[in-house]
């Protein structure tokens, strides 16, 4: 669909890198994001074997015709009688001792199968995620797209929402706007809570109906040549009570905060924890339950993130993360305030431009 001149030839680069510093004969890469990702093969059921002197794509016949459309210098092979029975044989030709597999991704089954019929093969677990945490120029550009789609959608839902409709219309209209604007799908499970359960920060859209004079929360994200977006806005069906702008306006304050601290140089934890000491200080800190922010990419939830928990000693340029404190009061309210932003040497680039002022419908 995109058209985008992606820079496989760095991936593999990369991805051979990592090969020598496991110090393992070959990498099997099963995560279908990390396929896509050094491929350029979108499907499931399909896997890549690599060593230092060939590349395999091992999938089946529902894609075989797809692969050779996507995929440059990869030797297809296609299964018929199970792709991980394909892969013993792959790797039994290859004359493989020593295998790095995707630990965090491969069942205990996918494992177990592999390591008995394979009983002299040594299998390694190995991280490859991380090789995706710098953004080229046309993974950029992709995401770009994808957010503007959510931007337009957001625009258009204002116009839908009223008092009496459920959530669940608004997330099937958000969804619906998203498509129709070009996205291939929602990026996740569309997020809709209002009044008292926008206090669940992962609270999809139910039947409850909306009343007037309650905030609404809405978490969605669209998606263009397989990336994501991700956009939060809270809004008021009706007139805000000064409570609600209160809370309102503290989050969205840490908002813009951490727009100034998510820079390059500076470590997940440390992003974290200077907003989270921004909402204390305004009498919030203990309502907010979540990290900061996580990168975004081929998945919605990606390497790095800025939380507590945080592995990234320091965020690079073209990283792309976001930036979304909140406040969780649970029989009362929710607010959540969320851009997708690009990382660089100075302030974070929202690529959401949808309005952060408080909308009162």
């Amino acid at each position: 669909m995109s058209g985008a001149d992606f820079n496989f030839s760095g991936r593999l680069a990369n991805l051979y890198d990592k090969l020598h510093a496991e110090e393992v004969d070959a990498l099997l890469v099963t995560k279908p994001a990390n396929v896509t990702y050094i491929s350029g093969f979108h499907g499931d059921s399909t896997a890549l074997l690599i060593g230092r002197n060939f590349r395999r794509l091992v999938t089946d016949g529902r894609y075989i015709e797809q692969a050779r459309r996507e995929v440059k210098n990869f030797a297809l092979v296609e299964q018929t009688e199970g792709l991980y029975k394909k892969l013993v044989d792959e790797i039994k030709s290859a004359g493989c001792r020593k295998v790095g597999v995707e630990g965090l991704f491969m069942t205990v089954a996918q494992h177990n199968y592999l390591a008995k019929e394979l009983a002299g093969v040594e299998f390694k677990p190995v991280e490859l995620d991380t090789l995706r945490q710098v953004k080229d120029a046309a993974e950029v550009a992709q995401i770009r797209r994808a957010c503007r789609i959510a931007d337009d959608a957001f625009e258009k839902i204002l116009e839908f929402i009223r008092p009496n409709m459920r959530e669940l219309d608004v997330a099937a209209e958000l969804e619906y706007l998203m498509r129709r604007f070009g996205s291939e799908g929602a990026a996740f499970t569309t997020i809709v809570a209002s009044g008292e359960r926008g206090s669940l920060p992962h609270g999809s859209a139910s039947d409850k109906k909306i009343s007037a004079g309650e905030l609404v929360t809405m978490d969605f994200g669209a998606t263009w040549g397989g990336y994501c977006s991700d956009i939060t806005r809270t809004i008021c069906v009706g007139k805000a009570s000064a409570e609600q702008r209160k809370i309102y306006n503290a989050v969205l304050d840490a908002q813009a905060y951490g727009l100034e601290i998510i820079t390059a140089g500076k470590s997940g934890v440390d992003c974290d924890a200077a907003v989270r000491d921004r909402l204390t200080t305004a009498g919030y800190g203990k309502f907010f339950v979540h990290g900061l922010g996580h990168g975004v990419g081929l998945e919605i939830h990606e390497e790095p993130r800025l939380s507590k928990l945080s592995k990234c000693e320091h965020l690079l340029p073209n990283m792309i993360v976001t930036d979304e404190p909140g406040i969780y009061i649970e029989n009362f309210c929710g607010v959540r305030i969320e851009d997708t932003v690009l990382v660089t040497g100075g302030e974070a680039q929202p690529l959401t431009q949808s309005p952060k002022n408080l909308i009162e419908l």
